[in-house]
């Protein structure tokens, strides 16, 4: 069999005196992964990241709901569970917060640490 690399085939692997062989871990790095499409990962997650709906209340438990806001006076503790909105996509989260009622204004309640919880996205109140 003859072919066109027949008189270097059998040569020994040429290498350079001025320029010491690559470690095999640099080597590898060479092959390594890339993003080539920056952003595309972060994407994804914010995408396949999950967000509850709004659950609208009926109109027997927005009444119960008002006569527990009613109840509330400033300094009491209180448990409040409600939904935050998500910046980002449509829907958001249900969230209890725990704190001291500084004052209820109209439309939030305020707790001592400075937190303000919009009234219309209530859901839960334990006092």
């Amino acid at each position: 069999m003859s072919g066109p690399y027949d008189d270097i085939i059998d040569l020994p692997h040429p290498t350079s005196e001025r320029h010491p062989r690559m470690p095999m871990a640099n080597r590898a790095a060479q092959f390594s992964p890339f993003a080539a499409l920056t952003g595309y990962g972060d994407a994804v997650r914010e995408t396949a990241r999950l967000t509850d709906r709004r659950v609208e209340l009926t109109e027997a438990e927005k009444s119960v709901l008002d006569a527990k806001l009613q109840q509330l006076a400033p300094g009491a503790s209180a448990e409040i569970t409600c939904f935050q909105p998500d910046g980002k996509k449509e829907g958001g989260a249900y969230l209890t917060v725990t704190g001291v009622v500084k004052r209820i204004d109209a439309g939030e309640i305020v707790l001592t640490d400075m937190r303000k919880i919009p009234i219309e996205d209530i859901v839960e109140v334990q006092s």
